[in-house]
């Protein structure tokens, strides 16, 4: 089926109305690490499709599951009641993710609404514990949570949040590389703050939060009694690593966020995990909270986490994932001895950015990253966009093959790149 530049009937998400159709931006088919399109390219995804697919598409496992609970109970609701598919997911969550430490599951169906919700238990928790004025969530500088009202309240890049109106009043920001602010801020409004909110490694531009800054929110968070909530919708599931990249901090998180590839991503799936503290509290008071999504943990959706978990063991992937990690230190570091485009790498395990700057040195801007995400295209492979960087995000379970084909797109498309910034102005 076709249509006419006035006749899209699908409002394609962030793009502009004038590129809404294009062949080369219309997938046709996934397979393993691979994406198709209309225009009749085939290219290596170096996204993970946008973090999610983490075990390469077309998983037949996951499929199955997802087939097989569509089939047993095609849907069932979470309000006021549960259901096995959910009970097992959640079982299986908290036992991957720490028994010592995480006690309840809230299913839920985004990143965004994950950090809604999250929001939210974190001030119902306050009050239950007398103190209603611990409204104040602290996000970081760089950081990206979702686009929902709340969750584009929290994060920390300017995106339009005055255009539509979004409130910041309860939320402050500070600056991950200066964790003297954030003692700072605690010290004038520890006592007004719910939670703390941090990503292990900031989305937009794939920088590690700093150790200093962890520590300092760590030891402080008995000091003024805020929960620490760990948002691991991107890191999470093998991505930088261990299965979460919370399980490195020195003490664990009060609440940890999932999804993206917590399904591998066949359903829009988020999972909030719980800590004992916050449940105890909620149970001493018998306190409902309100919140609830009509498509959050169905059957299909509590089929596929636990199958996704199955296929993490079945494929070795944490192990898998750390060698895809290391061939990509070789390969990165070897851009960047061999083109000047290639100011620096940052990230972790299979999430990486490489930092592009000008021939005087400066960052890329908006447009010059798109101008070499379409350059590396041309030679095989997508990449993802950031803030003066190119994100590299390859499936855990990459081939070697496949990371040549990744190799030689990122070295051909950088090259081509870097002639263009040669050129005489």
């Amino acid at each position: 089926m076709s249509f006419t530049t006035h006749d899209r009937p699908l409002w394609e998400l962030l793009s502009p109305p004038s590129a809404f159709g294009r062949p080369e931006r219309r997938t046709t088919g996934a397979r393993g690490a691979y994406l198709r399109y209309a225009d009749g390219s085939e290219l290596f995804d170096a996204t993970s499709g946008l973090w999610n697919v983490n075990l390469g598409y077309g998983n037949e496992a996951i499929a199955d599951a997802v087939h097989t609970a569509l089939r047993e109970a095609s849907y069932l609701t979470l309000f006021r009641g549960s259901h096995d598919h959910a009970i097992d997911a959640a079982a299986r969550l908290i036992a991957a993710a720490g028994q010592d430490t995480y006690r309840r599951v809230v299913f839920s169906t985004s990143g965004g609404s994950a950090n809604d919700l999250a929001m939210k238990l974190a001030r119902q928790y306050a009050a239950l514990r007398g103190e209603p004025q611990r409204r104040l969530v602290v996000g970081l500088k760089g950081s990206y949570h979702g686009l929902t009202y709340g969750a584009f309240s929290l994060t920390g890049e300017a995106l339009g949040q005055g255009m539509y109106g979004v409130d910041v009043r309860q939320v402050r920001h500070v600056d991950p590389h200066r964790p003297d602010d954030f003692t700072r801020l605690m010290a004038h409004e520890g006592h007004k703050v719910a939670a703390v909110v941090c990503e292990p490694v900031l989305g937009s531009g794939v920088h590690p939060v700093p150790s200093e800054l962890l520590d300092a929110m760590l030891a402080l968070r008995e000091r003024y009694g805020y929960l620490l909530v760990a948002d691991e919708v991107a890191t999470g599931f093998g991505r930088t690593g261990p299965l979460f990249a919370s399980h490195n901090w020195a003490a664990r998180p009060d609440v940890l966020l999932t999804s993206k590839g917590l399904t591998n991503g066949t359903c829009a799936a988020s999972a909030v995990l719980v800590g004992d503290r916050v449940c105890a509290e909620f149970d001493r008071h018998d306190a409902l909270f309100v919140h609830a999504e009509t498509q959050a943990g169905t059957p299909p959706t509590c089929a596929a986490i636990t199958e996704t978990l199955r296929q993490f063991e079945v494929l070795d992937a944490l192990a898998h994932g750390g060698r895809t990690a290391k061939n990509l230190d070789g390969l990165l570091a070897d851009l960047a001895d061999r083109l000047p485009v290639v100011g620096r790498v940052t990230g972790a395990g299979c999430f990486r950015g490489v930092h592009l700057v000008d021939r005087d040195g400066a960052p890329f801007d908006a447009a010059a990253v798109q101008r070499t995400i379409t350059a590396i295209r041309a030679h095989g492979a997508l990449v993802y966009p950031g803030p003066g960087c190119v994100q590299v995000i390859p499936p855990l379970t990459s081939t070697p093959a496949e990371l040549e084909t990744l190799s030689t797109a990122l070295h051909k498309g950088l090259a081509d790149v870097a002639a263009q910034e040669a050129r005489p102005r």
